[in-house]
């Protein structure tokens, strides 16, 4: 079949014409004819050989990306993942994860949207228990998921949604999709951490999506911490670490203030949970952005010229969609 793969381990994925079939293997899969793989951070580090579910296995040739969208045998269009990929020109995907596509839904944005609503609308509802009319903080906005969740807070009857970033452009966008406050991230520590605390001293932050960890964190949670009195409840949700896996964190931080710190991704979510994703909180969000209320921007091309944008370098709100057509 047709199909993007990596033939040797670390090279750039290839557009093929015979590779190998695949079949269905239990009742519990379904064939799907693929229409459109978005390229995430994940699929790369995939198809790098670096990421830790492949880099200790024996390497052959595989077809690369994780999930997408295509149609199923009775003509519906849906989103889905693939067990032994997904660029290929059928993909063998998980029953229970598929979902259907609202009539009329633009097919790039169906394939790049759950990547991203899996980083903001668990992390903030699942995990950070996101309530109407709270105060929300997103640390490191300026992405994909960060843009996503921008739009999702103010949909679930945030109060308030500030935005941090380093691009200043991007932070004005992120006024376009509602945030109602930005903070620009490339100032001194100490200015930084005032910036966090004057907020939060005029309108308490109920929860924050942190997506970069290292020092901006490092500054919010410092902003947060009580001087004796009791303090305003805060869930801190790490979702990602932009700015690196590490930083210092005061046991007094923790002892001063009342404050809830978790994390959201694979081994944090129940199964349970991600049952609620795939039933209820991704068909909603397919609906929403079919309407006009939920935006993304992808930049799309045939997989035939995969190897030529392969490494294309995009603004750090656009996602990279292949198409099969």
């Amino acid at each position: 079949m047709k199909a993007v793969i990596v033939k040797e381990k670390g090279a750039t994925p290839v557009f093929t014409s015979d590779f190998k079939q695949v079949e269905v293997g239990s009742s519990q899969e379904i064939l799907m004819k693929v229409k459109a793989v978005s390229i995430k951070n994940l699929d790369r580090a995939i198809a790098s050989g670096m990421h830790y579910s492949v880099s200790s296995k024996l390497f052959s040739p595989f077809v690369i990306g994780t999930d997408g969208v295509g149609e199923l045998a009775d003509g519906r269009l849906a989103y889905g993942f693939g067990l032994h990929g997904m660029l290929g020109e059928y993909a063998v995907v998980n029953k229970a994860q598929v979902v259907a596509l609202p009539k009329g839904m633009d097919l790039a944005m169906a394939s790049a949207l759950p990547n991203a609503l899996m980083g903001s609308v668990i992390a903030m509802l699942l995990r950070g228990k996101l309530q109407q009319g709270d105060v929300v903080l997103i640390n490191g906005a300026t992405g994909v998921t960060g843009q996503v969740a921008v739009q999702m807070a103010k949909y679930y009857g945030a109060s308030k949604v500030i935005a941090t970033g380093r691009n200043t452009d991007a932070l004005a966008y992120l006024k376009e999709l509602g945030a109602d406050e930005t903070i620009v991230l490339s100032q001194e520590k100490d200015s930084l951490t005032q910036a966090f605390n004057q907020i939060h001293q005029a309108t308490s932050i109920d929860v924050v999506i942190d997506y970069l960890w290292g020092e901006s964190a490092s500054c919010i949670l410092t902003a947060l911490k009580g001087k004796g009195k009791y303090q305003h409840r805060t869930r801190f949700v790490n979702v990602g670490a932009m700015s690196g896996d590490m930083m210092e964190l005061s046991s007094s931080i923790l002892r001063g203030t009342d404050i809830m710190l978790l994390g959201s991704g694979i081994g944090s979510w129940t199964d349970e949970e991600v049952m609620r994703f795939f039933k209820e909180l991704l068909p909603e969000a397919f609906d929403l952005a079919t309407k006009g209320g939920l935006h993304i921007d992808t930049v799309s091309y045939n997989w035939q010229q995969i190897s030529e944008v392969w490494d294309k370098q995009l603004s750090s709100g656009q996602r990279l969609v292949i198409m099969t057509e």
